[in-house]
């Protein structure tokens, strides 16, 4: 059984290294969409009334991988893909409630297994087809496709059996749940609604994963977002122009977005990042270091530079905790034998020094964690949650207890022992990109050295960290990060049940491993399908003790968001939910005198 995580893929943890290479071929040549008659059933954003015109420059750190939805899964591809596409039922990133999108409205049945939706009336894709209940039925019967593989199919089966809908009118829609879910129409969010009329023969082909290339002619993709495709350079830039026929505007009446176009430039690295933003090349940055945030807050000139506060991204140091058998070396079997006691994980966590992570990686920019969900989430944080300070004298303890000894060399070097006589040491892998995490992993390595521990720091690219992983399962110990762009547990299902395969330490077991991990299965379902949030509260209070008593995760840090706009963009306001600075991508917009010098 594996249920559905609510806000489906915008929602979806966002694992920061993994990466999927799709093939990619073109799509076919769109038909002339038919003419419509039907009124424009438009959504009128409050707010700012802003400037037509110009064009907004962001960076990324990497191109693209893809622009489909059904395969996307980096960051820089979601980002992108969250300009140019949009939901039935839509979360605000700010108030973090939500808000009707193409769905103008919603009915849920009284007993919480009925949803009707209400599509909006005489909407457009960004090609200037129409949309309708065809598209809607289509998209859910191609992200329900066991043979699509879409990343979005696991978060639509709940209580083992899959979300099915019908359709009433060419406006109107029911989707029948097997169970009522926790979240209710949280679920719709970022769910793109998928063009029929440019996929269906792709689909039917056994070809649909396959599209979304950046090199795809623009008059080959469409969308429901306020941007679409205009150019692609490859290694240099993609240019997004303004749909035409998005279905949002101001209360003024007029279309937006406001922009012309949205430019994303590929800028491989934080400090070439900082550089571009500096000299005037792009116009906002956005989830910045505490470091180049400080260097930035001194120089700012014609820029201001936001900390919107505590996010979501919880960091972590986890140990390999796969059943590997016999295809792997005895020394890391024997390792193993270490990191399956409990107590040896507790006595790494007890030793590490949270509060100088933060002071040293975030400078002061952050909190430290014990557990995981982060100041930024308080409604969900479980009070009772112990919050030790470092010990050293605790970690010795709690060695002992687990067998382990110590050797004093001629030097006075002291080394940890197991009950063979081996010495304690291992390496921990961490994203080369990643100058906090690699921060992180070098206070540790300090901090286990009091203890007579050897920690090596192995620095890995993106992808071939991804791979030890989640494939080759080649590693002792690693530092990864974890974000999530909603503040409902359900955005994490992936992460904490044992057949998740973002469970990292021991990803998509067939069975629980431990009693342990099976009870958090337990308490996680319960808690998707309970009726009032004091339920849902004391499950997932439950399961947090038990992660603190097991810690197969030891959670370090979660840092500020932190951010910095042009002061001639206007409407930036940054939210800690991702898309931080382009969430409200349609309504920023340019002063004068910066419209003109971006035409």
């Amino acid at each position: 059984m594996r249920p559905a995580r609510a806000n489906c893929s915008s929602r979806r943890i966002v694992w920061i290294l993994l990466f999927t290479v799709a093939a990619l071929v073109a799509l076919p040549m769109a038909a002339s969409p038919p003419r419509k008659s039907s009124k424009e059933e438009l959504l009128v954003l409050p707010g700012e009334i802003g400037r037509s015109g110009g064009r907004l420059v962001v960076a990324l750190r990497s191109e693209p991988k893809t622009l489909n939805p059904l395969t996307s899964v980096d960051i820089p591809s979601r980002e992108v893909i969250g300009t140019m596409q949009a939901d039935l039922v839509h979360i605000n990133r700010a108030t973090q409630l939500t808000e009707p999108a193409l769905a103008k409205s919603w009915k849920i049945s009284p007993d919480g297994l009925r949803y009707t939706l209400v599509l909006r009336r005489g909407l457009k894709f960004s090609d200037g087809y129409p949309l309708d209940a065809d598209d809607v039925l289509f998209t859910f019967r191609v992200y329900l496709d066991e043979k699509v593989h879409a990343s979005q199919r696991p978060f639509l089966i709940i209580d083992g059996k899959p979300i099915s809908l019908r359709k009433v009118d060419a406006q109107t829609l029911v989707f029948q749940l097997a169970k009522p879910y926790a979240v209710e129409e949280r679920l719709f969010d970022g769910l793109a609604i998928l063009p029929r009329h440019l996929l269906e023969k792709p689909y039917e082909e056994g070809k649909i994963a396959q599209l979304g290339a950046l090199t795809t002619p623009p008059n080959q993709w469409a969308g429901l977002g306020p941007f679409r495709l205009k150019e692609y350079v490859a290694g240099q830039r993609l240019v997004l122009e303004r749909n035409p026929f998005y279905w949002k505007t101001d209360t003024k009446g007029n279309r937006l977005p406001y922009l012309d176009e949205l430019v994303f430039l590929f800028v491989p690295n934080a400090d070439a990042q900082v550089l571009r933003f500096q000299s005037g090349e792009t116009d906002v940055i956005s989830s910045t270091g505490a470091e180049n945030f400080s260097v930035l807050s001194r120089d700012k000139k014609d820029y201001t530079m936001v900390d919107a506060g505590p996010g979501l991204e919880y960091n972590f140091l986890f140990f390999n905790l796969n059943d590997l058998g016999e295809k792997t070396s005895a020394d890391l079997l024997q390792k193993q034998k270490w990191f399956r006691e409990v107590k040896f994980r507790q006595a790494v966590s007890v030793a590490i020094d949270r509060e100088a992570i933060v002071r040293l990686v975030y400078q002061g920019r952050g909190a430290p964690l014990w557990g995981l969900v982060t100041p930024g989430d308080r409604r969900w944080q479980d009070e009772k949650l112990p919050h030790p300070p470092r010990s050293l004298e605790r970690a010795r303890a709690l060695f002992k207890e687990a067998g382990f000894s110590w050797t004093t060399a001629s030097n006075g070097e002291s080394t940890l022992l197991d009950s063979t006589g081996k010495p304690v040491e291992f390496s921990i892998i961490t994203q080369s990109s990643s100058a906090e995490r690699s921060k992180m992993a070098a206070l540790m390595q300090d901090d286990l050295k009091q203890l007579g521990i050897r920690v090596q720091l192995v620095q890995l690219e993106s992808r071939s960290l991804a791979d030890r992983v989640t494939q080759t399962k080649e590693y002792d110990a690693c530092v990864l990060g974890v974000f999530s762009s909603d503040a409902d547990p359900n955005a994490d299902v992936d992460v904490w049940l044992s057949s998740g395969r973002l469970h990292l330490w021991n990803p998509s077991q067939t069975h629980p491993a431990t009693p342990w991990e099976a009870e958090i299965d337990r308490l996680f379902n319960a808690q998707m399908y309970a009726r009032t949030f004091e339920e849902r509260k004391k499950l997932y209070d439950r399961m947090q003790e038990i992660l603190w008593d097991n810690q197969p995760m030891i959670f370090l840090a979660s840092p500020d968001i932190l951010t910095g706009a042009r002061k001639s963009v206007g409407n930036f306001r940054p939210a800690v939910l991702q898309p931080y600075v382009l969430w409200n991508v349609e309504q920023l917009y340019l002063e004068n005198d910066a419209v003109n010098a971006s035409r």
